[in-house]
């Protein structure tokens, strides 16, 4: 089974929320034996979809769409700006029309388990997008996702350690989704 993760916060220190959530899930992961491929925005150099450029696809976008259809299973990982998505992940995801001529074009088929953090209670805003946008891609949707509010997000003042909770939510998260997936192959 291929795995990937798609961290869709522009934010990349160490101890941002992206990377703790997505190092979170990694864990879990490794621990059913699981390898995953990370697809981290603040890294990805993805320029914005412009359709002159579909003539002349650039090769970060080539691979991030390759990485996009070998996974048989995704997280998404994404803070909550503004009531939806960060632009940027939007981008990524408008890059698969490329593949819309292809055997199985988009995301045909794929698994997604989704989670979104936001500073209020509107995470969910961000779940709701998220899943829109992978049915439209012809993905599935774990019926499960992880809304998380940031001031319950940790377990201590220094904002390096999941709470219970937190911790409770992305484990059963990651359980159901490969569960999911192993009965889907």
């Amino acid at each position: 089974m291929n795995v990937m993760i798609f961290n869709g916060s522009m934010e990349n220190r160490d101890h941002s929320i992206g990377k703790i959530i997505n190092d979170f899930i990694v864990e879990q992961l490794e621990e059913q034996n699981v390898k995953t491929t990370i697809f981290d925005m603040s890294l990805s150099n993805i320029p914005m979809l412009n359709p002159s450029l579909i003539k002349e696809i650039p090769i970060e976008v080539t691979q991030m769409c390759n990485t996009f259809q070998d996974a048989d299973l995704h997280f998404w990982l994404m803070p909550l700006y503004h009531g939806s998505i960060p632009g940027v992940m939007k981008n990524c995801l408008d890059w698969l029309e490329i593949t819309a001529k292809s055997a199985t074009p988009y995301l045909t088929d794929k698994i997604i388990g989704t989670v979104c953090w936001a500073d209020g209670s509107h995470a969910v805003n961000g779940i709701q997008t998220m899943n829109n946008i992978a049915h439209s891609l012809r993905a599935w949707t774990i019926p499960y996702s992880v809304p998380l509010s940031v001031r319950e997000l940790f377990q201590n003042e220094s904002k390096d350690r999941l709470s219970s909770n937190s911790q409770e939510k992305l484990k059963l998260l990651v359980r159901l989704a490969l569960s999911r997936k192993i009965q889907t192959i």
